[in-house]
């Protein structure tokens, strides 16, 4: 969602770093030019005044424009500066430090993605923290809320409170309390009714449920598309409810972030969730500090690993890594790996979380190359026969023609794939010579690649998860060389 903004303080900080001295005015130039950035950003005015003229005063002390590298101090004077505006170092939690059932309870206006939310919310509990948890819908007004929850519910495997008709959201509340109690429930969450707009209807409806359920975490749920209204939408809720964090919603949109970037300093409430996406599991819990190296082109390596470590299964991992010790890489070892980035998000997801792969982004994006890539990729993998996919050799001209016909693309690009796992292949035999992938970790120093993935450097992926085609690394082809369409 940073784009726009992460391309104007890219362009703004190439000139610093191409620099060798730096002046005051040099620095006081640049930083007009990120108030600019900032504001068209849609940054709340008084936020960005803050930000820049903190900036500007540490950036222009004589330790920075004498340092050696004055254009790269100004950058980490930023990028500081955006972890303090975004929230700071701590990475904010959600406190269930009370006797069960604790309360979430769930404020928001109508269409921010509240009960979405809720559910996504529901399921991190369950899967990442192991908690039993309940959701009660306490939407009496729109039409079909209380069932939306309930679908809801059956897709990520966490109990609804039966609906009953006719009931009042204090009513509803009570009768949630009573059952979490009896059902030993570790977490319920209050999914309240939103407004088109802020009223007093509705704030006096959400204190009188925060009384009756004592709520340990009031998270307010705002559209981040919604730009500044968001903002003006916190400050109402923050004035009349104890809010305790924030959901930001659709986070993959490609609107201009000031939301995020104005929500903590205006609210003075954390941030704690961002949406990503549609999908149940598209939530993230909001790390300043990595935000802000995304928004810096600084990458995300660590959220990567994170998702990596999520998406790739562990038997996978082991017996690619077998395969690998012992040199051999076939095309359904490769069809695993192009599954495994789907899994992860796709090309951008990637290409937006590995450092320095911004103008590689935008180059993807510029010769129309996106996530079909992948899926056509997987289409010619799946037209070959069982013994194809296990000794591509096999692919003589006339086969080539069958297995494009039956992925619907052309011999070309056939070719294109086999030239791509060849040059996969040919690196496999290269760790084998080099001892494996000890040997390979031990060219590194210790602990290096041992147990992480080639060509990202991370650990902590279990042994072997398997190197990822394009993305960097001893002997890994360029992706973006493969069916420009």
């Amino acid at each position: 969602m940073f784009d726009s903004l992460s391309d104007r303080l890219g362009g703004v900080f190439d000139k610093l770093r191409g620099r060798g001295a730096l002046k005051e005015q040099d620095v006081r130039d640049a930083m007009r030019e990120v108030r600019i950035a900032l504001l068209e950003a849609d940054v709340a005015l008084p936020v960005v005044r803050r930000f820049v003229d903190q900036v500007t005063e540490k950036a222009v002390g004589q330790s920075v424009l004498r340092s050696v590298t004055p254009g790269q101090q100004v950058v980490k004077i930023v990028n500081d500066a955006l972890v303090e505006m975004l929230g700071g170092d701590t990475t904010p939690e959600l406190d269930l430090n009370a006797s069960p059932p604790v309360v979430i309870m769930m404020v928001g206006l109508q269409g921010s993605g509240k009960t979405t939310s809720t559910a996504k919310i529901a399921k991190l509990l369950k899967e990442k923290h192991g908690k039993k948890a309940m959701m009660a819908s306490l939407d009496v007004n729109r039409p079909a809320a209380q069932e939306q929850l309930k679908v809801l519910g059956e897709q990520v495997g966490v109990a609804t409170l039966p609906i009953i008709a006719g009931q009042q959201p204090t009513e509803i509340a009570t009768r949630a309390m009573q059952s979490a109690k009896l059902q030993a429930i570790d977490v319920l969450l209050l999914d309240t009714a939103g407004r088109l707009h802020v009223d007093q209807q509705l704030m006096d409806e959400m204190k009188a449920v925060a009384a009756i359920s004592n709520p340990r975490e009031t998270l307010l749920v705002v559209d981040s598309l919604t730009g500044q209204d968001a903002v003006n939408v916190a400050q109402s809720f923050s004035g009349e409810v104890d809010l305790t964090g924030v959901v930001l919603t659709r986070m993959d949109g490609d609107a201009r972030g000031g939301a995020a970037l104005s929500m903590r300093a205006v609210t003075g409430k954390p941030i704690k969730f961002a949406g990503t996406g549609e999908k149940a599991d598209a939530i993230e819990v909001f790390h300043p500090s990595r935000v802000a190296n995304r928004i810096l082109g600084m990458g995300d390596v660590v959220s990567l690993v994170e998702k990596a470590a999520e998406s790739v299964k562990v038997e996978e991992a082991e017996a690619l890594a077998k395969r690998m010790e012992q040199g051999k890489f076939d095309m359904n070892d490769l069809r695993t790996q192009l599954r495994q980035m789907q899994n992860m998000g796709g090309l951008g997801m990637l290409a937006g979380m590995m450092p320095g792969m911004k103008k590689a982004k935008a180059a993807m994006q510029q010769s129309g190359m996106d996530d079909k890539v992948l899926l056509r990729m997987d289409a010619i993998i799946g037209s070959m026969t069982p013994k194809e996919r296990a000794n591509p050799a096999l692919l003589n001209a006339k086969r080539k023609i069958r297995v494009a016909n039956g992925s619907g693309t052309q011999v070309q690009d056939v070719n294109k794939l086999l030239k791509m796992h060849m040059e996969m292949s040919k690196a496999m035999k290269q760790i084998k010579k080099m001892g494996g992938l000890k040997g390979l970790a031990a060219m590194f120093g210790k602990g290096g690649l041992d147990g992480a993935m080639p060509g990202l450097g991370g650990k902590g992926l279990g042994p072997g998860a398997g190197g990822l085609p394009g993305l960097g690394g001893a002997g890994q082809p360029d992706l973006s060389k493969f069916l420009k369409k």
